[in-house]
C-alpha cells in the first residue's frame, strides 16, 4: 500500500476520500496563495527547477541521489501527483462540487497551444483565483479569455476525458499543499508535461506511480501492438515471437489509456497492493 493511502487516506486510496479535497478556512487560505503563485510563476518556477536538476545531474551518483531526494521531499510536501484511471476521476467527481476546465500551463510554456484540455477541482468556487493567477502568468497575457473559463458537468468533464484517451493523454491528480488535490491534468510528454520530464528523465518524484498495473488477456490480445505506441511510459512491448503484447510492470504507471487503443478489450487494470511481493512487482513506490 503506497504512502500516501495510509497517511491521507485511512487505508483506502488516498484520492477518493472525502477529506482531501476540503480545509478548514487558515489552511484553504494558504493554498489558495500557494495555487495563484504556482500557476503566475510557473515559467520561473520552472527554469529554477531545470536548472537545480541539470546542476544536480554533474555531480557524483552519491551527491547526485542526495540532491534528488531533497528535490523529491519538497516536491512530495507541497506538489506532486500520479496517474488515474478514468473510472476513478468519475468517482473523484462525485466528490468534487466544481469543474473549471484550464488551458495548460505546461504547454503554453512549451510553446504549444495552451488548449484548455486540464481541470480545476474543488469544493468551493475558484474563478476569481484562478483568472487572476492566469491573468498573472506572461504566457497568457494575449491568450485565452480567462475570466470566462468553462464550467463543465460530470458528463462533459468525462467526455472531455475521452476524448483526451484517445489523444494518448493519461489523466492525472496533483496536489497543491499536500494532501490537498485541486486539479486533474491530461498530458502526454511530447505536449511539454513537465511532471513527466522531471520524473522520467532526472528521476524526481514528481508524479509517482498510480494504485493501479496493466494486465493483459492472451488469449484476446491478437499483437496488433496499438497498446505500446499508446503507453506514455513505455511499459508496453510488442513480442514478435509470440506474438502478443507484453508489460514490463516496473514501468506502468497504472494511468489505463492503452486500454482505448485496445479493440480486443486485451487490457485491464488490477490494484497495484494485490500484486506487490509478486515476481511480477517489485515493492517500489514509484
Amino acid at each position: 500500500m503506497c504512502q500516501f493511502c495510509t497517511q491521507h487516506g485511512d487505508g483506502k486510496i488516498w484520492y477518493l476520500q472525502a477529506e482531501t479535497y476540503a480545509a478548514d478556512l487558515d489552511s484553504d487560505l494558504k493554498r489558495r496563495d500557494y495555487l495563484k503563485h504556482f500557476i503566475s510563476d510557473f515559467d520561473h518556477s520552472r527554469s529554477l527547477v531545470i536548472a537545480l536538476m541539470d546542476r544536480i545531474t554533474k555531480m557524483p551518483r552519491p551527491l547526485r541521489r542526495l540532491g534528488t531526494d531533497m528535490v523529491s521531499r519538497n516536491f512530495e510536501v507541497n506538489h506532486f501527483g500520479q496517474p488515474v484511471p478514468i473510472e476513478d476521476i468519475a468517482k473523484i467527481f462525485d466528490i468534487t462540487t466544481s469543474i473549471v476546465r484550464l488551458p495548460c500551463v505546461c504547454r503554453a510554456q512549451a510553446g504549444r497551444a495552451p488548449e484548455g484540455v486540464c481541470l480545476a477541482i474543488t469544493t468551493r468556487p475558484c474563478d476569481e483565483l484562478l483568472a487572476e493567477a492566469y491573468s498573472g502568468n506572461p504566457a497568457f497575457s494575449d491568450g485565452p479569455d480567462v475570466s470566462e473559463m468553462d464550467h463543465l458537468t460530470k458528463e462533459e468533464a468525462l467526455v472531455l476525458l475521452r476524448m483526451c484517451e484517445q489523444r494518448g493523454l493519461m489523466h492525472s491528480v496533483w496536489t497543491f499543499q499536500s494532501p490537498w488535490i485541486g486539479a486533474i491534468c491530461n498530458c502526454d510528454k511530447p505536449s511539454g508535461c513537465m511532471a513527466m520530464r522531471l520524473t522520467l528523465d532526472y528521476g524526481v518524484k514528481l508524479m509517482w506511480k498510480g494504485e493501479y498495473l496493466v494486465e493483459i488477456d492472451e488469449t484476446a490480445c491478437n499483437g496488433c501492438a496499438a497498446c505500446a505506441g499508446a503507453c506514455p511510459f513505455g511499459a508496453l512491448t510488442y513480442d514478435r515471437v509470440r506474438r502478443l503484447a507484453v508489460l514490463d510492470p516496473v514501468k506502468c504507471y497504472g494511468c489505463g489509456i492503452c486500454r482505448a487503443s485496445c479493440r480486443q478489450s486485451a487490457l485491464s487494470l488490477a490494484l497495484r497492493r494485490d500484486k506487490v511481493g509478486t515476481v511480477l512487482e517489485p515493492k517500489v513506490a514509484w
